[in-house]
């Protein structure tokens, strides 16, 4: 036989592996469940060739990658469910197929995934069948982007010389750089908040005297030092504690 082979399998006949550590809650089961009703069985379970059964002359195959789909295939009736069978492998090349089975390399684009979610419908449509959460399903439709090339910035946030007449105007130096500009994407909720304590920030310590960017710039750069202060503050407290209760043991 040549492996890996497709095959069609009753998905209770075959034995989960003893090292699966990915836990289903009831609530994503719910969510599996509806995903095989909408979608199919649209992805095969992956198994190996363990054993010989001593009631048949078949091997056993055990589950390296879509355990509880095949569960729940079986609790729902399924006869059959297509299953991609890589032969009698080792137990160390099972287990790096069932990690690598399990993991995802790859991570999305926040604006455009959550564009992808928002052309597919809306949360309630979605979150019957979709693994995610009411939180995420509530980021994702409240996820915007403030677009600063529209506020006239240059790529290098740098406008050109004026290229007519140079010949007639002295050419001026650059004044050094003091400050770079970093784009972050956040949820509304958080931008809300955030711009909230930058404002607050601002007044509280007197980030008046530049232009809006670099006040908020400031006062962002203020609460992380005041915060990596405090923080520093605490563990000398905690570490003069200590040494106060060493003395007094001695």
């Amino acid at each position: 036989m040549t492996y890996p082979k497709m095959m069609e399998l009753d998905p209770t006949l075959l034995q989960p592996n003893p090292w699966n550590t990915n836990i289903l809650t009831p609530e994503n089961e719910a969510k599996l469940e509806e995903s095989i009703k909408r979608l199919g069985f649209f992805r095969p379970a992956v198994v190996r060739e363990i054993a010989i059964s001593p009631n048949s002359d078949l091997p056993t195959h055990q589950i390296l990658g879509g355990e509880h789909r095949a569960q729940i295939a079986g609790k729902m009736g399924h006869l059959t469910i297509p299953v991609m069978n890589l032969g009698p492998i080792d137990d160390l090349k099972a287990k790096e197929i069932g990690i690598a089975d399990n993991a995802r390399y790859g991570l999305d684009d926040q604006m455009a995934f959550a564009d992808l979610i928002k052309s597919m419908g809306n949360a309630d449509q979605l979150k019957d069948f979709l693994p995610y959460t009411e939180h995420d399903f509530a980021d994702l439709f409240t996820t915007t982007e403030i677009d600063l090339d529209s506020l006239g910035l240059e790529e290098n946030f740098e406008k050109d010389e004026e290229k007519d007449d140079v010949s007639e105007k002295p050419v001026q130096p650059k004044a050094p750089k003091t400050h770079t500009i970093i784009r972050y994407k956040v949820s509304n909720r958080d931008a809300e908040d955030l711009t909230a304590l930058i404002e607050r920030t601002k007044t509280d310590n007197g980030f008046t005297s530049s232009d809006d960017l670099t006040n908020a710039g400031d006062a962002l750069v203020h609460l992380l030092l005041n915060r990596q202060a405090t923080g520093q503050v605490e563990a000398d407290a905690e570490l003069f504690e200590l040494e106060d209760l060493d003395e007094a043991v001695e």
